[in-house]
């Protein structure tokens, strides 16, 4: 794991409190992947990070479940008209933003980052993630941690066809997987203690 020492706006937010954005899919691939994401927010929240997510269900609500057990904040992050068709959220969001569209909800997303952490999904989390990746290799060096075996077969299947990449310019340091609950807590440990400027 690369530990990253953030610096301005990123080290002032680590100070007030960590945020922590996770994507998902709204159709759990195995309910041993559904367990992890409620272990992930379990984890998140006790490690002092708030939660944004899409809000709806499926691995986004496995997530808030586990953050909001142990008193997490929880934004749901949606689009204006969009939330009557999306359905309603899922009942651990405390919060919800509503954006104009895509981009402005990413953007959001990306933004108030500290940490980002996906796992498997459909094309909506596939766009969520690639977002982050590329965000994380031209704007501001965000970690990633990619979590749960789709999530690692989707990162192998990007660097085997030469989708992602490492160049000077371009580093990957950002990166990281996590092929189970308690390999994500140890990384997350690690991660925390950077973040906010410790030993």
């Amino acid at each position: 794991m690369n530990a990253l020492h953030l610096a301005g706006p990123a080290a002032s937010r680590a100070r007030e409190g960590l945020t922590a954005v996770f994507f998902g899919g709204v159709v759990p691939s195995s309910a041993n992947e559904e367990a992890m994401a409620e272990e992930i927010g379990r984890s998140l929240a006790q490690a002092g990070y708030q939660l944004l997510h899409g809000g709806y269900n499926g691995l986004m609500e496995a997530a808030a479940r586990g953050a909001a057990s142990q008193g997490a904040t929880v934004t749901a992050v949606t689009l204006i008209g969009k939330h009557d068709e999306w359905g309603a959220f899922n009942p651990h969001a405390t919060m919800s933003v509503h954006l104009p569209d895509l981009g402005a909800r990413l953007n959001h997303y990306l933004d108030h980052a500290d940490l980002v952490v996906a796992m498997g999904g459909g094309v909506g989390t596939l766009h969520e993630l690639t977002a982050s990746l590329y965000y994380a290799t031209t704007i501001r060096p965000v970690p990633v941690c990619l979590a749960g075996p789709a999530a690692a077969r989707l990162l192998d299947f990007l660097h085997h066809e030469r989708w992602l990449y490492e160049t000077p310019t371009r580093p990957l340091g950002f990166l990281s997987t996590a092929e189970s609950a308690d390999a994500f807590r140890t990384h997350l440990a690690t991660l925390t203690t950077s973040l906010i400027g410790g030993p």
